[in-house]
């Protein structure tokens, strides 16, 4: 087990089972109960850990609540663990426990800030360990904490449900390739799964990126057992599960939920006969969004879509001076349904904050779209805004071979892991040549290399010029995007329509040129995905490259058509299109118009609500994911509002009145909060009675507003006991509502062993409830 690093197990299951009180924050007992923090750190290390992870997951000031200082908290937990002699100390970092923007209320520099109090506090820990994100932002918040404020080094794990997917969205390969971009030292899941159902997700990281991977997971899913939460997989059978993920190629093992002393002991003795290996990491270029992977192997070709870009674009325009961003989701959808793989983002006028416009727009196209952007701007202040909180790993679009422009962005890409696009041109202006570019290209090449950006992260534009003033021009781009291709080994990029700028009919030449720059090796057009000429020129490439297998793409897109069918203008999609689709700007417009022949109420229950339940059904069917779910969400609410806004007073009412609450002991509400952005957009008026609510407030509150459903949320399983707590406190005051229970370690089972009413997976299933009791 030469080279296979050997973690501790569960710290918050072992302490419930030592004692650990009903809503106790476990943080505190680095100070209340010392002694029980060090035993269990101890036992650990007995049973053949090297590395203990210290009592500190939740240390951070939101969630200690004043309870006490994050600095005397995390410097006991270090020297706990410490003392209990193990190899090295990882200081152990969870989420904030609230939900990022634009899906919550937290910024990203108020996570960054959280996370970064507790990392100033890390002397005496050998690791910092970032654990159960399913946020892959809030995880960029905490890597970038740790990196710029420590020089340990850093392993992040992310958290994944049965679908194989965070809580937000993310996959295995785009969390690994995301967090890896950024300086992470190990990538890899915990908790949630037990090792079995981790092992096809552990597998895909491995293939995304050449750094180690960890996997720590739960001894199983847990059921109940006589009223008690039981983790079904015992230590031999964890043992031997992981031994597979080890023989697969993962270094770092542990345990999380449920695991013991004895689980990790056979984890040790399963990993005395291994010395794990993995098959060789072939580099290729991957972009990301924080639910899509872009990947580029062999001659592959992906799409840049143009058209979120000021120049020329009046609309464009004033949305970015008004800071009223719709109409550039509505382009940034409309080119994402067309075809497009990744979008450019240019917010470049001069009589705006470019840098805060950019952050802005970045943040809000993330909700809306899995397309990976790449961030273009000519400064250096307003790329490196956005690629901060972007998340996921972006193209930086560009850098070229002047040295000021060199020193400026090319380290903002090795910072945050971005690819980068290195432009042709320098304080000479651009050769007419190819060999000219292709020497701006080498320098560009090199000094990237000699940073530490890997070769496929580099990407070379040899510039399109208008072919209305010199022919020649075409001819000496193509013939240096040979020699890139050739010669240096990186992929190219084009603005395809810039060669037939000044001229008439430009969608033929910029299609004649698009195939030609295909067939020289263009890699990364950045054109118009709208325009149906230019996608089927695409279209047919891939076929005859062979990144379409078996034409399938291409026999979808044409067999029984005389010629390609075109998206609907914007003013004939239906009201279910545009909430699917999340186009805010749209959705006025289509309730005027269906308000003209018929009345309010038909509107809202014959087009908005079905329109949301054919979300909420994509959402269960894990074809929508949370963000896409929300935007839905968010459409509908402003379809209400046009309803509202257009009928007579009194006509359209609150559909009721629920009352949502975080029980008593848990701080967590970002289950909760969700809940109540899409209950609101469904038209019920939310009762947010916050986190940590006692059952005697949530009793009194029904009572006085005699409500019919009351929501209750529960993250920790130390936390369930409130909750039925809670339930009983609402019977026993005869309180007629119906009660819906919900939380990430809440099971059917865990909902009838409290005496819930109904059990709520999701937010979706929650909406579903509501109406069920409303309707009835």
């Amino acid at each position: 087990m030469d080279n296979i690093q050997i973690f501790d197990g569960a710290m918050g299951t072992q302490l419930q089972a030592r004692g650990l009180k009903l809503g106790a924050l476990p943080e505190l007992l680095c100070l209340t109960d010392p002694d029980l923090v060090r035993s269990v750190h101890t036992d650990y290390v007995n049973a053949g850990a090297e590395v203990v992870t210290t009592n500190t997951f939740g240390a951070n000031r939101r969630k200690l609540m004043g309870k006490a200082e994050v600095g005397e908290v995390v410097s006991a937990a270090v020297r706990l663990a410490r003392e209990s002699g193990a190899q090295k100390v990882a200081l152990d970092i969870g989420p904030t426990g609230a939900l990022l923007k634009p899906l919550g209320a937290m910024s990203f520099s108020e996570a960054y800030e959280l996370f970064k109090e507790t990392v100033s506090f890390s002397d005496g820990a050998d690791i910092i360990l970032i654990e159960t994100m399913s946020d892959i932002l809030e995880a960029k918040a905490a890597l970038l904490a740790a990196k710029e404020n420590s020089e340990l080094p850093v392993y992040v794990t992310m958290t994944f449900g049965e679908d194989g997917r965070t809580f937000l969205g993310t996959d295995p390969e785009t969390a690994a390739v995301t967090l890896h971009s950024l300086g992470a030292d190990a990538v890899g899941i915990n908790c949630s799964l037990g090792p079995k159902e981790l092992l096809p997700l552990a597998e895909k990281m491995l293939r995304a990126v050449p750094c180690p991977v960890i996997v720590q997971p739960n001894a199983g899913l847990p059921v109940i057992e006589n009223g008690k939460t039981v983790y079904p997989v015992p230590p031999d059978e964890f043992s031997f599960l992981m031994r597979e993920l080890m023989d697969m190629g993962v270094t770092i093992v542990g345990g999380c939920c449920g695991t013991t002393p004895e689980h990790i002991s056979a984890l040790r003795r399963a990993a005395l006969s291994l010395s794990s290996s993995r098959s060789p990491f072939i580099p290729s270029p991957r972009f990301t969004s924080s639910r899509r992977t872009v990947s580029l192997a062999g001659s592959d070709v992906a799409l840049i879509g143009e058209r979120i870009n000021p120049t020329g674009k009046k609309k464009v325009k004033e949305a970015l001076r008004n800071r009223d961003y719709d109409y550039i989701i509505n382009e940034a959808i409309s080119q994402a349904e067309a075809g497009a793989d990744l979008l450019d983002v240019n917010a470049g006028l001069p009589e705006i904050d470019e840098a805060e416009v950019l952050e802005e727009l970045v943040t809000e196209l993330s909700a809306v779209t899995d397309l990976p952007l790449q961030i273009d701007s000519s400064d250096p202040a307003a790329v490196e805004r956005a690629v901060r909180v972007y998340p996921g790993k972006p193209i930086i679009n560009s850098v070229n071979g002047k040295e000021e422009s060199l020193a400026a962005i090319l380290p903002i890409a090795k910072k945050y892991g971005a690819a980068v696009v290195g432009l042709t041109l320098d304080e000479s202006g651009i050769p007419p040549t190819a060999e000219g570019r292709f020497k701006i290209a080498e320098k560009i090449v090199l000094r990237a290399l000699s940073l530490g950006i890997p070769r496929e992260d580099i990407l070379i534009d040899c510039l399109v010029l208008t072919v209305s003033t010199d022919q020649s021009l075409a001819v000496e781009t193509l013939r240096a995007v040979r020699l890139v291709k050739e010669r240096l080994g990186v992929r190219t990029v084009l603005g395809v329509s810039n060669v037939s700028f000044g001229l008439p009919q430009r969608e033929i030449l910029n299609s004649g040129f698009l195939a030609s720059a295909l067939a020289v090796g263009l890699d990364l057009p950045i054109m118009n995905p709208l325009s149906a000429r230019y996608m089927d020129v695409v279209r047919a490439h891939r076929v005859l490259s062979g990144q379409d297998k078996g034409a399938a793409g291409y026999i979808e897109k044409y067999s029984g058509a005389a010629k390609p069918v075109e998206a609907a203008p914007d003013s004939e999609l239906s009201v279910k299109d545009i909430v699917l689709s999340g186009r805010k700007l749209l959705i006025e417009g289509a309730v005027k118009k269906a308000l003209a022949s018929e009345t309010p109420m038909d509107v809202i229950n014959g087009l908005l609500i079905p329109a949301i339940n054919a979300a909420g059904e994509l959402f269960e069917k894990g074809k929508f994911f949370l963000p896409q779910l929300m935007a839905s969400a968010e459409t509908v609410k402003l379809g209400f509002d046009a309803v509202k806004n257009s009928a007579e007073k009194g006509s359209v009412s609150s559909k009721g009145t629920i009352i949502l609450a975080t029980v008593k002991g848990d701080i967590h509400d970002i289950g909760k909060n969700i809940v109540k952005l899409l209950l609101n957009n469904y038209g019920y008026e939310v009762i947010d009675l916050g986190r940590d609510v006692p059952p005697e407030t949530v009793v009194a509150e029904a009572k006085a507003r005699n409500v019919k459903l009351v929501g209750l949320s529960a993250l920790m399983t130390t936390t369930v006991k409130g909750m039925e707590e809670t339930v009983k406190a609402l019977r026993a005051a005869g309180c007629g509502c119906k009660i819906m229970v919900g939380g990430a370690v809440l099971t059917k089972e865990y909902a009838d062993m409290v005496g819930a009413d109904y059990y709520a997976k999701d937010a979706a299933e929650s909406a579903k409830i509501a109406e069920e009791i409303f309707n009835n």
